[in-house]
């Protein structure tokens, strides 16, 4: 029952009656978040003493069950706020947010190291092993989740190291906050203005107007404003003609958080690293690194390692092969200019415009959002899964930018409702709106509570100006495809607990159905099917086709260079013990330097994809010591391309197949043992290497 401090007339109070559960969003306010919030923190503590005060012996129904059937009212809060939070963030929604860090990690805290709770698991884990209770597959893997993950969280701590636990977790979750309420404020200072057209050159018309636009909006009638991505190359780089406005540009977003200013991010980071550290060393671990990986499919920190010391050689050795040929064209017009990396994505266009193969400019009329979303991305899911979207417009999402598409699974003998849940898409950027690209949910699938899926994918377009079309560059186009692989984990999930829904699975496996989703965005069926001139019609040109389909390996040097830097600051980072922490902000610059130079990543114009300032995944998200998780991932999404490629491609059966035995599963196993479930072994690292260009790296 909802406690009576939460009043009536709360969207929050009771389960939305819209379809699937989608928040009443004509209702909701942020002021209504921090009632729900509390009022379900409150609740699922009380429901907690309960189980944890049964006298009755532990059962699936009385424990397990139990234990996931809690918490109903936080998490139809907490879902809409944290999406909301990185989507549509506003002052008082971070406010709340700081007001709210410790004490959600208080509550976490409080559950894990509830040593009554832990001993109901023990027992039904006991009475398992004893033949006194049956579990399925399923559920003694939540078992062994629950049970390990009590243990991770300190439980076997004595009462002043747990004080001490609690104090650096909720000191923690504070700064991951500030961390990422900094970096957004300061990448919105960060664009850079001009004031002269001939500065923009080589942008479209539509570029133009969008920055022309955001200038307007800004406060700089007459002006244009170019916006930052997250990550450290700037899409707009390589297009623009003017040399200078491409270093203007590329400083502006390197030095992002590091300016000394209220954007800096640098003091946040290093006490970051220290509490991580410290931590580490109070659960037993020798850094943070080390407790990270013992909860991947990596297992060690040592493997991690050497995959990516492994593969870093080949990488710069490709990168300074793709460099000379870049240099060579630098050197027509500017003899003896140093290459540097706000030239790398511009002069890599003019190579391919040498070769007579398309760059983005020449692609972008034929890239157009609207027939990418509906026959590439939706097109291929419908091949692969059956599955139908109908765009609901009678539902109503957290922004009038977002659309919401019901999904429809292919329908069966004897079941007239095929509605599968829903799909909510964000595509545009905003100020308010954190950089990149993300999939949440709002309802998670399972069958203990009925609850079919809302998922969200959040992407940082540039909105065009009114009544232009949205044209897209290849790197979008990926990424639309990436996160609906993402959306397709939480959509196709069919399990039966809460906790292990969708892309609930390890960091290192999350991003490998998102991968393998990418396949399907230059596969010429469905490039044929959206890849369509939006003023003339026209097909893309055949011979452009093959450009795409043939080019994977285009620029692998500098792409596997730049995520392999951030990859390993990332480790570096996350490697030291708390006294080795940097304590001078000035040191920041420093260290990463010599990560990066111990790696031998320091002789190419290559920065890491994100430098350690604004690496929002490590310092504001979920993936501290995990950012390897891609490269890990790729090795199983690259084996997964050739399991297809070896059946026939896009298929019904072949997409049967790899949503039956691998997408539904979620996390309701280990998740390696679905994959050597669709592929009859473990994965192989050939084909990533191949893929990559990395055919001298010894696996």
């Amino acid at each position: 029952m909802v406690p009576m401090t939460l009043a009536p007339d709360n969207p929050f109070a009771r389960p939305s009656d819209l379809p699937y559960g989608l928040p009443d969003y004509d209702a909701v306010r942020v002021e209504h978040y921090e009632p729900a919030l509390r009022a379900g923190l409150a609740e699922q503590r009380a429901e907690l003493d309960a189980i944890a005060g049964e006298t009755d012996p532990p059962t699936v129904a009385n424990t397990l069950d139990a234990l996931e059937r809690s918490g109903r009212l936080l998490r139809r809060a907490a879902l809409p706020f944290f999406n909301q939070l990185s989507a549509d963030a506003n002052d008082a929604l971070e406010d709340l947010h700081e007001r709210l860090a410790a004490d959600l990690a208080a509550h976490r805290d409080a559950i894990y190291q509830d040593a009554r709770l832990r001993a109901r698991l023990v027992g039904l884990r006991d009475r398992a092993e004893a033949g006194e209770v049956t579990l399925e597959p399923d559920q003694a893997w939540l078992l062994r989740t629950w049970l390990k993950d009590f243990r991770r969280a300190g439980i076997d701590l004595s009462t002043s190291d747990q004080e001490a636990l609690r104090d650096l977790n909720a000191r923690l979750t504070e700064l991951s906050a500030a961390f990422s309420r900094r970096l957004l404020a300061g990448e919105k200072a960060s664009a850079v203005l001009a004031t002269d057209p001939d500065e923009l050159a080589g942008l479209t018309d539509d570029e133009l107007a969008g920055a022309a636009q955001a200038a307007t909006e800004a406060g700089h009638e007459g002006a244009w404003l170019v916006g930052l991505q997250l990550p450290t190359r700037q899409d707009v780089v390589g297009s623009l003609d003017h040399r200078a406005t491409r270093r203007r540009v590329q400083q502006a977003s390197e030095t992002r958080g590091s300016h000394g200013d209220d954007h800096d991010t640098r003091g946040v980071l290093l006490e970051i690293a220290r509490l991580r550290a410290e931590r580490a060393r109070l659960l037993g671990y020798p850094h943070h690194a080390a407790y990270v990986a013992e909860d991947a499919t990596a297992g060690s920190a040592e493997a991690v390692a050497g995959m990516l010391g492994r593969l870093a050689p080949a990488a710069v050795a490709n990168a300074r092969t793709e460099g000379a040929a870049l240099r060579e064209v630098l050197h027509r017009t500017d003899p003896g200019a140093e290459l540097c990396a706000a030239d790398w994505a511009y002069l890599a266009g003019r190579v391919r415009g040498d070769e007579h193969a398309p760059d983005d400019a020449a692609l972008r009329p034929y890239l157009e959002l609207e027939r990418v979303v509906q026959h590439g991305v939706l097109e291929a899911a419908h091949r692969l899964y059956g599955l139908s979207f109908v765009e609901r417009h009678d539902l109503t999402g957290y922004h009038p930018d977002t659309r919401i598409f019901e999904v429809f699974d292919a329908p069966e003998p004897g079941r007239p409702d095929h509605g599968l849940g829903l799909f909510v898409a964000d595509w545009y950027t905003r100020p308010v709106k954190r950089g990149g690209a993300w999939m949440n949910t709002l309802v998670d699938q399972n069958r203990l509570l009925g609850e079919r899926p809302v998922v969200v994918n959040n992407l940082n377009i540039v909105k065009p100006a009114p009544g232009r079309p949205t044209l897209l560059g290849r790197d979008q186009v990926r990424t639309l495809f990436h996160e609906f692989g993402h959306a397709l984990h939480g959509l196709l999930s069919d399990v039966r607990y809460p906790s292990q829904s969708g892309t609930s699975v390890p960091r290192d496996f999350v991003e490998f159905p998102s991968q393998v989703n990418e396949m399907w965005a230059w596969d010429p069926q469905i490039l044929r099917s959206y890849a369509v001139h939006h003023v003339t019609g026209e097909p893309l040109p055949p011979e452009w086709i093959d450009h795409l389909t043939a080019e994977r390996q285009d620029g692998e040097g500098f792409a596997t260079t730049e995520y392999l830097g951030a990859a390993l600051l990332d480790q570096a980072w996350h490697r030291l013990a708390p006294h080795e922490v940097p304590t001078d902000v000035e040191d920041v610059a420093t260290f990463e330097a010599a990560a990066l130079a111990a790696a031998g990543l320091d002789d190419v114009p290559v920065p890491p994809r994100y430098r350690s300032t604004y690496f929002n995944h490590v310092w504001g998200s979920g993936y501290a010591a995990a950012y390897y998780s891609y490269i890990w991932s790729e090795v199983l999404d690259a084996d997964t391309v050739r399991w297809y490629r070896e059946r026939g491609g896009l298929t019904r059966e072949n997409g049967e197949e790899f949503r039956r035995r691998l997408l539904a599963r979620g996390g309701s196993q280990d998740p390696l043992a679905s994959f050597r479930d669709l592929r009859g072994r473990d994965a192989e690292i050939g084909p990533l290497l191949a893929r990559r260009g990395l055919g001298t790296v010894s696996s």
